[in-house]
């Protein structure tokens, strides 16, 4: 029984227990329980309102719990700052430094992986100075189908594009554990597809945890879901499980449109 117990808790890479933060007399995340396995593509969804944004901020370091603590890969890092976190393997695509309208992407991903590889106070040098940088710029620029855009000024880019490249810009820092937080939010239906494939073959050994409003890709993307109503968790399971539960249903009941986000 212990090897068995012991096998399952190996396989949590990110967990929060009692997870609360109150404002005043406001609950805005009440007592959350949550653990995302190794490989996981996990969802967090909910109602306008319902939490989502100060969990997250609280997984990232943005905001201190009031109560309970978050453990990754059996750490404790409720007390570290965002950036140590970073180090630690978890990685926010919304916390991500705002992208240089005026560097191109190629210049952003050199940027990125000589500070991730402990040569940030060479990223100066030119461009091509570092096999191994320019290896794996190469590497992220065709993964995330910024090839043909790669020198182009951010500032220029499509919508759908720069969405592309935050998400590769976090890829760079070789997340353990990735926070996709809306990665379609904003883009035109036109680029959405690219972005949901590209989204959909992360690598399979990145722990994700997904937030996100749009239903087809959540429901496309996760194996598990957590619906978050009113800063508690109001129910976990499997995709289909959510889809049935009454109680979910109940609290979109009379929206013209599921909104889940």
């Amino acid at each position: 029984m212990s090897a068995t117990v012991t096998h399952q808790a190996s396989e949590v890479v990110l967990s929060t227990q009692g997870l609360s933060k109150t404002f005043g007399g406001i609950t805005a995340t009440d007592n959350v329980s949550l653990s995302l396995k190794k490989g996981a593509r996990h969802a967090l969804i909910g109602p306008n309102g319902a939490g989502k944004t100060t969990l997250i901020n609280l997984l990232t370091g943005v905001l201190e719990p009031s109560a309970g603590c978050i453990v990754l890969e059996g750490q404790d890092i409720s007390a570290l700052p965002p950036h140590e976190r970073v180090r630690r393997g978890m990685v926010r695509t919304f916390q991500i430094n705002q992208l240089f309208d005026s560097l191109t992407p190629l210049e952003t991903l050199a940027l990125t992986v000589s500070q991730h590889l402990g040569l940030g106070a060479k990223w100066w040098q030119p461009l091509g100075r570092n096999p191994a940088v320019m290896q794996r710029c190469g590497q992220l620029l065709a993964q995330f189908h910024l090839t043909s855009v790669m020198n182009q000024k951010t500032s220029e880019l499509a919508y759908g594009k720069r969405r592309l490249l935050e998400i590769a810009i976090a890829l760079a820092c070789e997340p353990r554990v990735l926070l996709l937080d809306e990665p379609v939010a904003g883009v035109p239906a036109g680029e959405r597809e690219e972005l949901l494939q590209t989204v959909a073959a992360l690598p399979a050994d990145v722990s994700i945890l997904l937030i996100e409003h749009d239903m087809d890709l959540v429901f496309s993307f996760a194996t598990r879901m957590t619906v978050l109503v009113n800063g508690a968790v109001l129910t976990e399971g499997a995709p289909d499980e959510i889809a049935a539960d009454e109680r979910v249903k109940a609290v979109y009941l009379g929206h013209a449109e599921v909104a889940y986000g």
